[in-house]
């Protein structure tokens, strides 16, 4: 006989719970305002935002009317949303579902009520509308998740309160979220984005789009960054270089990390798309994918290839910027991402050399650990020598002109001259020094690319 499945019981019993059931409804009044201003048309008789006209004019029709109260709606809901967000993050922090799920929930509500403000005010394209639609289906799972985990924990009101209560002794945590953003690579990514639209507009870009498209990059490395912490939050405890950062070391919750990292990655598409554009905003989210999906949960740990893959994901910012200012892809632009992916795995292989004890005890397959460290030398030599020999061909290909070539020399020598050291003599010092210098050859290759792309 089949075993019957067995029915999960739902309790909501704790303030936090029944808030959330106050959302939920909400959300269906809203549901019912927003269909009826679709089968009336009432917002073509209130064009205006937040009221009904450029000069703040209340509704001058019934239709109007409709309109104005769906819009009061929204803003009780938007309030719901923000109560609740709050209150997650005082008295869930330890709920990981429950945490993720409240602030993706809250997230996709504040982005569906900006493209909504927005196509009151001005004239949208047409990806514009179909996010709003998706937008509003992705709100709506989110919800109905939220309040299926909510109900799933069946925490009382001591359970929240004693949590809530924890979470006012601790400090520096600010700090703990910036780090979790990995600053000092995301820096080095947005050198790249930015080169990426000065290379590819030929011209210092406005700085209301440099503004956009940083943010964005940053939005998008950031939490990137932060969700593949909250991946590796146990691998990282046996790695001496990783077990201070904030989740390994439980100044921060998984929970927090991992939501951290969800809001951070969905701001930087809607942040894209609305003000640089879809294709920029479509190849930062291809970059979050690559790095989240493809690299930390299935190549990091499966494949000593990992990092020669997985280096896509870094050689993608170029691109976003590219597509910035341009709207498309071309060739050129295709070698700046070939430039960054071939930089990556002796840049990676050489901090492994040094750090090979601690991926062995992580069980993470790096080069120097499956292959043995003189092979990895060998190999850091062999793909400087690939890496140097592609940006010397790249003035070939309408990429950088007389100073650029002279830098690339200059640079690639400078380069090459670590690695040899590494391959020939070894150590740990001179793998640290190729480590480092690698990251300021990359960023001094893309400034001399962009000065170039200026003359």
């Amino acid at each position: 006989m089949l075993k019957r499945l067995a029915i999960p019981q739902l309790k909501y019993r704790s303030p936090f719970a029944r808030l959330s059931l106050l959302t939920f409804g909400g959300m269906l009044i809203l549901l019912i305002s927003g269909r009826v201003v679709r089968v009336t048309g009432a917002s073509q008789s209130c064009p205006g935002w937040p009221l009904c006209g450029p000069a703040g004019w209340l509704p001058a029709t019934t239709l109007g009317w409709v309109q104005m109260t769906h819009r009061l709606f929204v803003s009780a809901v938007a309030v719901l949303m923000l109560i609740l967000l709050y209150r997650a993050w005082q008295s869930q922090r330890s709920q990981t579902p429950i945490l993720v799920a409240t602030t993706g929930v809250s997230t996709l509500f504040l982005m569906q009520i900006s493209l909504g403000a927005l196509a009151a005010t001005r004239t949208f394209p047409l990806y514009l509308k179909v996010l709003h639609s998706s937008t509003a289906i992705a709100v709506w799972v989110a919800m109905l998740l939220q309040v299926f985990f909510v109900g799933l924990a069946g925490r009382s009101a001591v359970d929240e309160k004693i949590e809530a209560a924890q979470a006012k002794t601790r400090q520096h945590v600010l700090r703990d979220f910036f780090m979790l953003t990995k600053p000092i690579v995301v820096a080095l990514l947005l050198v790249t984005t930015y080169a990426g639209m000065v290379i590819g507009g030929h011209a210092w870009p406005t700085l209301k789009l440099t503004f956009w498209v940083l943010l964005g990059g940053y939005l998008a490395a950031g939490g990137s960054s932060a969700i593949n912490q909250y991946i590796d939050r146990e691998d990282d405890v046996k790695m001496q270089r990783t077990q201070k950062r904030p989740l390994p070391a439980g100044r921060l919750t998984p929970g927090e990390g991992l939501a951290f990292g969800v809001v951070m990655t969905l701001l930087s598409f809607y942040v894209m798309a609305i003000f640089v554009n879809l294709l920029a905003a479509l190849l930062s989210l291809a970059g979050i994918v690559y790095y989240v999906l493809l690299y930390s949960i299935f190549l990091k740990k499966a494949t000593v290839q990992n990092i020669v893959i997985g280096g896509g994901a870094g050689a993608i910012p170029p691109l976003v910027g590219w597509a910035a200012v341009t709207g498309s892809l071309n060739i050129p632009a295709l070698f700046l991402f070939a430039v960054v992916f071939m930089w990556t795995p002796p840049h990676f292989w050489a901090l492994a050399i040094v750090r090979r004890k601690d991926y062995a005890r992580a069980g993470v397959p790096m080069l120097p650990v499956v292959r043995g460290e003189k092979a990895a030398r060998f190999q850091i030599f062999i793909y400087t020598l690939e890496l140097v020999a592609l940006t010397l061909v790249l003035p070939f290909f309408g990429l950088g002109g007389s100073i650029y070539l002279v830098a690339a020399v200059a640079l690639g020598g400078w380069l090459l001259l670590s690695a040899w050291k590494v391959w020939k003599r070894g150590g740990n010092k001179l793998a640290w020094k190729m480590y480092r210098h690698s990251s300021m050859y990359l960023a001094f290759l893309f400034v001399a690319l962009m000065v170039d792309a200026l003359n």
